[in-house]
């Protein structure tokens, strides 16, 4: 049947269609994410199909199933956030800012890899000679993987089925296009119908892929929303370029836990694996400075000690500032108010800055405890205990709520040389013999404790 281009509008957002420009989203609510998308259609208006289909249906008790087919990237903290290894025939989506290092963890991959299994890179943006140079310069160049620059879907498609691997890695996804759609690369109908046949070709071969995603400025990754439903497992490569710590973060993931997160250090020679990162992120931590507390948050199963800086200065004309980095800054602005209310300290005609030392984002409450002491400490111009860790959530009310895995985070503390540990009352704590639990009830307490 004859087919032609349709014109449609697609929100970024939620994957609302509609046959005309909306300023407006009518299903999500959220302004300027209509895009244009062309799809290909019959002329009876319905997408062309055949309804000649070799799939049988079977039950879920007859299928077979020894162990679980999982692929270890060697590289341990890939293998977390992964869940334990790479699912043959799962569809991985890294995104992150340009310059953070998709390129080069995916370079590290493909060549760890290659020693046991066949791996083919398939590479948009760079030729074979710029890959050769950079792999070189990561001493990634002694692997025996495929290499294959091409921008052509179909072309794609086919070289893998010829090489059959048993891992394929396409960078990026917004330089492959597809010959039946009537629009450019990196447009959200290339993304999406490219997208569409890569997970139909991981789900009938087998083979598992890996597809780099750029970010927008918003620092969402670029084409469609409906992208991160599509794949199986969404990471998000985080840091900062200027700085050497990097976070890969799993945001969805189908076979693992979305809290695992895995910590790098780029270096000249690539990407290498942080496998102590409270040491890492306490590293430089100044002494007997006012404004700095320590935190023992969960990343999943990984307790990871972390250092919240706090700065309390006059403002300068009359308009107080809040600023935080690392923290939410709704969570923040809470905090200064029960601060206000509960413990008579006034901040209101006070800039206040939070930040998180080394790059790392903290989303649970049970930093509560310690934001307030870091700015507590900050307003006073006191000095925590150096061996003091602050673990608890605070309510509206001032009362220190409990916290969950509390026993996995003193022993991580206690590990590291921290002796002094304020935890919420009324928990019970198993600690080893040379740390101190101090229990508080309310922020009454804990200013009894921290700054007599």
């Amino acid at each position: 049947m004859a087919t032609k281009n349709k014109t449609v509008f697609v929100c970024t957002e939620c994957g609302y269609e509609s046959p005309k420009w909306l300023g407006k989203c009518t299903s999500c609510g959220e302004w300027n994410t209509m895009k244009e998308m062309k799809v290909s259609s019959s002329k009876s208006g319905l997408p062309e199909r055949n309804i000649e289909s070799n799939t049988k249906v079977t039950k879920l008790s007859e299928v077979l199933m020894e162990k679980e087919d999982r692929i270890s990237c060697k590289i341990g903290e890939l293998n977390r956030v992964l869940g334990g290894g790479l699912v043959a025939g799962s569809l991985v989506l890294v995104g992150g800012d340009p310059g953070i290092g998709k390129s080069t963890l995916m370079l590290q991959v493909a060549q760890a890899l290659s020693s046991e299994k066949q791996v083919l890179y398939v590479s948009g943006e760079e030729s074979e000679k710029q890959i050769k140079m950079r792999a070189q310069r990561l001493s990634a160049d002694e692997g025996d993987m495929s290499l294959y620059c091409e921008t052509d879907i179909d072309k794609i498609l086919n070289t893998s089925n010829t090489v059959n691997p048993d891992v394929l890695i396409i960078d990026s996804i917004q330089t492959v296009f597809s010959g039946d759609i009537a629009s450019v690369p990196g447009s959200m109908s290339q993304v999406r119908e490219c997208c569409m046949m890569l997970m139909k070709y991981a789900k009938q071969s087998g083979t598992a892929v890996f597809i780099v995603g750029h970010v927008t400025k918003e620092g969402t990754i670029a084409g469609p929303r409906m992208l991160e439903h599509m794949v199986d497992c969404v990471l998000y490569f985080e840091g900062e370029r200027h700085q050497s710590y990097r976070i890969l973060r799993a945001v969805k993931n189908r076979f693992g836990s979305t809290n695992e997160i895995g910590v790098f250090e780029m270096m000249g020679d690539g990407l290498h694996e942080v496998e102590n990162p409270s040491m890492a992120l306490l590293m430089g931590r100044p002494k007997d400075t006012p404004g700095s507390a320590v935190v023992c948050t969960m990343e999943g199963t990984r307790p990871i000690l972390a250092e919240i800086q706090a700065l309390v200065a006059p403002a300068g004309y009359g308009n107080p500032r809040r600023m935080g980095t690392g923290i939410d800054y709704n969570r923040m602005a809470m905090l200064i108010a029960v601060m206000e209310k509960r413990l008579g300290i006034s901040l209101q005609n006070m800039d206040v800055y939070i930040n998180v030392a080394g790059g790392l984002k903290i989303t649970e409450p049970a930093a509560d405890l310690a934001i307030i002491s870091a700015v507590v400490s900050a307003f006073l111009g006191k000095v925590i205990p150096e061996n003091m860790v602050a673990i608890g959530e605070t309510g509206l009310t001032g009362e220190i709520r409990s916290v969950n895995q509390i026993d996995k985070r003193v022993a991580e503390l206690s590990k590291l040389g921290f002796k002094k540990c304020l935890v919420p009352k009324g928990r019970k704590v198993t600690s080893p013999a040379d740390t101190e639990i101090k229990f508080v009830e309310n922020l009454g307490d804990v200013m009894k404790l921290l700054f007599k």
